[in-house]
């Protein structure tokens, strides 16, 4: 049995993971280093990318800085989460707001340090990148159109800093990019549906409070279409190996999630939505695995 400090300790901690979003950073800790060896680096052996320690200092720096988004995101839409998210507002208040804005330095304070072991250029990257998350949480995440925008780069940001490190220029590089950006800048879009309530009470200008839940239901179907038209463009014009199966099963569920789109009209239908774009972008991450399912035997 866990004695009664040791249950307090416990649940700052969960709260803690809840704020920064652990299983969201472990995600894309994963996709880093998968997307690195099937991707960016596939002339590589797989020893010589996970024991490669500028690679492992950048998805750190990656690690630290997102993590650190989400905790300066977090104090800015404690207001906001109170309405849309009151169960884990709950959980995520455990933790003062001084011990977050603590961490959020912390955190900052790290990613530079992790940066720093590979060049003063990538200081400069992860610099400008913690700057560019606190500025759209402070700032721009209130604007209709630019936040989602904003929003979406800032989430391909990451795997943009390990393309320029490997310096791999191919097309299916970026057709992987414009895939995912579409689908992130989706999900954006689904998550201001989602938290219109929210948004309507503290005066947050985004596209469905500017423009009306039907403007963007039609904008999203465009951008649907758009995701759809890139996955159409990778199984046909690029050597994917096995992936075409994850693109084929995208495809599927785009146009169950347009389906089920026009005949929403309440938060538990975004939240739907929300969580078919989430598993399609998880999916996405396990099946680059599918682009050569020989790769661990055969590059080891």
């Amino acid at each position: 049995m866990l004695s009664r400090r040791q249950k307090h300790i416990l649940l700052k901690f969960f709260s803690l993971f809840s704020v920064v979003r652990g299983y969201n950073v472990l995600v894309i800790v994963v996709a880093q280093y998968l997307a690195s060896i099937y991707i960016f680096a596939p002339d590589k052996t797989i020893k010589s990318v996970l024991f490669d320690v500028n690679l492992l200092m950048l998805v750190l720096a990656s690690s630290a800085t997102i993590a650190a988004g989400y905790i300066i995101n977090n104090f800015y839409d404690s207001e906001k989460d109170l309405i849309n998210k009151p169960r884990k507002t709950m959980l995520d208040r455990l933790v003062s707001q001084n011990t977050k804005l603590s961490f959020y330095f912390v955190l900052n304070f790290l990613a530079v340090v992790f940066a720093s072991y590979v060049s003063f250029k990538a200081v400069i990257f992860f610099a400008l990148y913690i700057f560019a998350i606190w500025f759209y949480s402070h700032r721009l995440k209130k604007q209709p159109m630019t936040g989602n925008i904003v929003s979406a780069i800032l989430t391909v940001t990451p795997f943009f800093a390990i393309f320029i490190y490997y310096k791999n220029f191919e097309l299916v590089v970026f057709a992987h990019a414009i895939f995912l950006f579409l689908l992130v800048s989706m999900r954006e879009l689904t998550k201001d549906l989602e938290n219109l309530k929210g948004d309507l009470a503290l005066d947050y200008r985004t596209v469905p409070v500017v423009y009306g839940e039907k403007i963007s239901k039609l904008m999203l179907t465009i951008v649907a279409i758009l995701t759809i038209v890139a996955a159409v463009v990778l199984i046909l014009f690029f050597k994917i190996g096995h992936m075409y199966y994850f693109f084929y099963l995208s495809i599927i569920l785009l146009l169950v999630f347009l389906i089920i789109l026009w005949k929403s009209n309440n938060k538990n239908h975004y939240l739907l939505l929300h969580n078919i774009l989430k598993f399609i972008i998880v999916a996405g991450v396990f099946s680059i695995l599918l682009i050569d399912v020989s790769v661990v035997l055969n590059r080891i």
